[in-house]
């Protein structure tokens, strides 16, 4: 069970992680409208453009990083205490991320559309949801 959840939060992190990389490259990727884009992805009010190539970047290595580092969570022989607390943060900051999206702060910060739909019905809940995984996998090592 632990590489069937293992398996499937890493397809998610490496699909986030190659959009990332395709407008780190400035590709506008899946929205050929540039501002079109931005307004979807980013959602701060008065977007206009995407942020800067070097931030798209660093999400596309450290969701990367992330896709397999959740591999190895998954190896109960492997890693250690320090790869279970690893997890444990990597799985904070996801879950972190997802409850953000749905509080009323984060609503007026990111008011653009189509992201505020998107963020409701889409990312955060796709971060709830990494970051569940990856508390499974740690409480699945500790058992």
């Amino acid at each position: 069970m632990n590489m069937v959840i293992a398996s499937l939060v890493c397809i998610a992190l490496l699909a986030v992680s190659l959009a990332h990389f395709m407008w780190a490259f400035n590709r506008p990727w899946p929205i050929r409208d540039r501002k079109l884009l931005a307004k979807t992805v980013v959602g701060f009010a008065g977007v206009e453009t995407m942020p800067p190539w070097y931030m798209s970047l660093g999400v596309a290595i450290l969701t990367f990083l992330a896709a397999f580092f959740v591999l190895a969570l998954a190896d109960h022989t492997g890693g250690g205490p320090t790869t279970t607390l690893i997890g444990a943060l990597i799985g904070l900051v996801f879950l972190g991320r997802g409850i953000v999206g749905y509080l009323p702060f984060w609503q007026r910060l990111t008011p653009e559309e189509p992201f505020r739909t998107n963020d409701f019905r889409v990312y955060s809940p796709l971060c709830l949801l990494v970051g569940a995984g990856f508390f499974a996998l740690v409480f699945m090592r500790l058992a």
